[in-house]
């Protein structure tokens, strides 16, 4: 297998795999994790997995692993989870979700899908090529508050309000059509640098996050994963940024332990709910061999929860 994911052997670990069990990965991706889930599962084990990207679905590496019976790709949202699962007839019986968020390496590496701020290509920004509005098309129509409430929030940007502005300013004169564009307009108005970051870094996360409703899908697997995973069944969800694994801590939080509502006093037994999930670990990090080997892997971040 050429393609190995970030936290690949981690990630296998924490699903504690069984070989008849049924699992899904979520973010099928160039398809490692999949095939290494397949190479534990045994003759009656199944796997299922997503992708909301027609490229990951098509490609040849999909097509081949395609062969094998126990394996089964739909193209998919996060959100379309829940009920998929219930129409296969496998709700309460998933032995494991793996979710590994953001954006891939095919995606970053083809200028086309314009992700990538070091390669000129048109401003996409898609998950779904052929879904939704492009990042061109919402940068035309934003409002300038609107604007700098993605860049603050979802790129953590403390120069929101100043690139918003120039970003309005140029539209104005001509359209921002290009990755290279908007980069440079962003590089020009930024008046400190973080070292060893393109100051194009989180601009291009926040636009990119917004047009894919990429956090508001998180919310909704996680709320439908816990749903259909069947007792001692494992959730492994490995993020790459603070807004992602904010999310993901916090949910596994919320859904382990007793929880009531203290409005209510005395507090008795039946207002008492139990969560129906528990951590099983502290989060993990990708060991430093893996960090030297890829750069990508320092920012990940593996958190794990099983069913109760």
């Amino acid at each position: 297998m050429e393609h190995l994911p970030v936290m690949f052997a981690e990630a296998l670990q924490q699903l504690a795999i069984k070989e008849d069990g049924i699992y899904l990965d979520c973010t099928f991706g160039r398809g490692g994790h999949s095939q290494g889930i397949l190479n534990l599962l045994g003759s009656s084990g199944r796997l299922l997995a997503f992708d909301r990207d027609l490229d990951a679905i098509n490609s040849d590496y999909a097509q081949a692993m395609l062969e094998d019976k126990r394996f089964e790709l739909k193209h998919t949202h996060f959100s379309e989870l829940e009920s998929i699962i219930t129409r296969e007839g496998l709700a309460g019986k998933i032995d494991g979700i793996l979710m590994d968020l953001g954006v891939s390496s095919p995606q970053l590496d083809n200028p086309e899908r314009g992700f990538s701020f070091l390669r000129d290509g048109p401003l996409d920004m898609r998950m779904d090529g052929n879904a939704g509005v492009t990042a061109e098309q919402w940068l035309a129509s934003v409002d300038e508050n609107q604007l700098v409430k993605v860049l603050f929030d979802y790129g953590e940007e403390r120069f929101a309000r100043r690139i918003a502005h120039a970003i309005i300013e140029k539209r104005a004169e001509v359209p921002i059509t290009t990755t290279r564009a908007l980069a440079k307009l962003i590089e020009d108005v930024i008046p400190v640098r973080e070292k060893h970051k393109h100051p194009a870094t989180r601009s291009f996360q926040a636009i990119r996050i917004e047009i894919n409703s990429e956090l508001d899908e998180l919310k909704a697997v996680l709320q439908q994963s816990a749903k259909i995973l069947k007792p001692g069944g494992r959730l492994v969800v490995i993020s790459f940024h603070s807004l992602e694994d904010r999310i993901v801590k916090r949910f596994i939080r919320a859904e382990s332990g007793a929880k009531y509502n203290p409005g209510k006093l005395p507090i008795k037994e039946i207002d008492i709910a139990k969560g129906i999930l528990k951590k099983t670990a502290k989060a993990l990090k990708a060991g430093r061999q893996e960090v030297v080997q890829n750069a990508r892997s320092r920012s990940a971040v593996m958190r794990v929860a099983e069913r109760v």
